[in-house]
């Protein structure tokens, strides 16, 4: 499994989490009866509250499972993470929800990116039940060349990862329908997927071609997309 992050923002929770990290008492010394009151680090085990500050474990609202490099490499959070805090300079806690929801859960849109989520095309992970995404993460490789048999489309996450994607969302796939775009040379953000049978459908996906030659001959209309897995896409043209 790899662990690319979605790294929460903990605000003025940061300052405390250094102080932490360093082995200050963040709680204070001691309660005004004179009993001790716990000393809270960022450890495994630890409690956080909503707002992403430690809290004694009789409340708080997740637990830290583990902690982690910034952003964690892959394996270096559990696969049940629902988010990654950042707390500290090159250091990350790993965090799980005590009760439902679990946003890192696949397809949640948060904790972990891993395959089965779902992401627009900026590479930032969306939950699948709300819409306009563009992706179904397959699978997370070093580079498109390593993506599984079946990728239809890649989305560079970080200088190290690639997103391999699946059906669904605005991927095209052979059969799919498009909308007539304003130009043949495009952002894959400009070709937009329609159902066949809508009034919009312009054209039918015939092929994917690295080159606009290799098109086969009972393809019309070509498309060529900055950046995209698969740079040609090989039209039979419907709206005439």
């Amino acid at each position: 499994m790899n662990t690319l992050p979605k790294l929460a923002a903990a605000g003025a929770v940061v300052a405390v989490a250094l102080t932490a990290l360093a082995g200050a008492v963040i709680a204070g010394s001691g309660g005004g009866d004179g009993r001790a009151v716990p000393t809270l680090r960022w450890s495994p085990g630890a409690c956080v509250r909503g707002d992403y500050a430690l809290t004694p474990c009789n409340g708080g609202e997740s637990e830290v499972v583990a902690l982690a490099s910034d952003p964690p490499g892959p394996g270096g959070c559990p696969d049940d993470t629902d988010d990654v805090l950042r707390i500290g300079p090159g250091r990350t806690a790993c965090v799980r929800n005590f009760l439902d929801p679990h946003p890192g859960a696949p397809g949640g849109g948060g904790g972990l990116l891993r395959p089965g989520d779902c992401v627009a095309l900026d590479g930032r992970e969306q939950p699948c039940a709300r819409a306009g995404w563009y992706g179904r993460a397959t699978a997370l490789a070093p580079d498109a060349a390593s993506c599984p048999a079946g990728t239809l489309d890649t989305l560079r996450q970080s200088a190290s990862w690639v997103i391999c994607l699946g059906a669904g969302g605005q991927v095209l796939e052979r059969g799919a329908c498009v909308a007539e775009p304003g130009a043949d040379v495009l952002t894959r953000s400009a070709v937009t997927r329609v159902a066949c049978d809508s009034p919009q459908a312009w054209g039918r996906v015939v092929s994917f071609e690295s080159v606009a030659d290799r098109c086969p001959p009972s393809s019309e209309r070509y498309l060529r997309a900055a950046g995209a897995y698969r740079p040609v896409t090989c039209l039979d043209v419907l709206s005439k």
